[in-house]
């Protein structure tokens, strides 16, 4: 396959009408330009340059090849422009990786405020199920950058943006309602808004519960994370949710689980990342909501 670098002599010799013009332009030697241009004719399978006494002129198969050589070169002086424009912040995509809850609860203020600084360059967001999902899916290139729970045996750079705290939902006329605090053990008779089977949440509770001794029953189950406690506060039963899920003016009440739970949330990345990734690391690192303000007094 021809190499840009032989498109780019083809060119410039057909331009300038003469190798020797041609190789001080390209800042080669005139033996190197033509060993090139013999590599090409050889690839592409005829000769595509007359070389005649005073000038050099295309073949017919040279003029069929040419624009498609010089639009070959237009766009990889475009790919370039782009390369080099997002590098600077300018424009582009950042292609982003996460797991349901973290785009629900902590991510929208991150991304409201990369909109307002960075209007340009344009979120691409993956979105899955699992955390050990994200995490292969990140290890497959799925994306520049993945956020969620700490991954296991993750060899690439890690930023921890937080430690997200988990809350026990239930209506406002459930018994525990007066309380600030709950054991998941009390609850252990009741059935649960669970979460969907392979859900990252639904793993949660069940190893929760069973630190405290007992399996989960679940009288409903969702995929949808800001489903759950929507369903608790109607008085489905309880529900376990990140607290940064719970909007300001819930109607339900939100208990603090004794003794309490959390997870690390952390940035990560394959290599070391290139100016765009990181930029988005220190908005994220600034602007996420891992713990909500309106439930700070009963999560200190």
């Amino acid at each position: 396959m021809p190499s840009l670098r032989q498109l780019e002599y083809l060119v410039t010799v057909v331009d300038e009408g003469s190798f020797t013009r041609a190789a001080e332009l390209l800042h080669v030697t005139q033996p190197a330009l033509s060993h090139q241009m013999r590599a090409l004719e050889r690839t592409v399978g005829g000769p595509l340059l007359e070389r005649l006494p005073r000038m050099v002129r295309p073949t017919p198969m040279g003029r069929a090849m040419l624009p498609h050589a010089r639009a070959a070169l237009a766009a990889a002086e475009r790919g370039r422009c782009a390369a080099r424009q997002a590098s600077g912040l300018e424009c582009g995509e950042l292609q982003l990786a996460t797991v349901y809850s973290v785009s629900l609860g902590v991510l929208p203020p991150v991304l409201r405020c990369w909109r307002r600084e960075y209007p340009d360059v344009h979120i691409r967001l993956f979105e899955h199920r699992h955390a050990d999902e994200l995490r292969e899916a990140m290890a497959a290139g799925e994306a520049d950058i993945a956020v969620g729970p700490t991954p296991s045996d993750w060899d690439g750079p890690m930023r921890t943006i937080g430690e997200e705290e988990f809350v026990v939902v239930v209506a406002p006329d459930d018994p525990c309602a007066g309380a600030s605090t709950v054991e998941l053990s009390a609850l252990a008779e009741r059935s649960w808004v669970h979460y969907a089977p392979g859900h990252g949440l639904a793993t949660v509770l069940d190893q929760h519960c069973a630190a405290a001794g007992f399996q989960p029953r679940a009288a409903v189950r969702t995929e949808q994370t800001a489903t759950a406690p929507i369903l608790a506060a109607a008085g489905l039963g309880p529900a376990l949710a990140p607290a940064n899920v719970i909007p300001p003016h819930f109607d339900g009440c939100v208990l603090r689980p004794e003794p309490p739970i959390r997870r690390s949330l952390v940035a990560y990345t394959r290599g070391t990342p290139d100016p765009l990734t990181s930029a988005f690391i220190e908005t994220l690192a600034a602007n996420a909501c891992v713990t909500p303000e309106h439930l700070h007094g009963l999560l200190r």
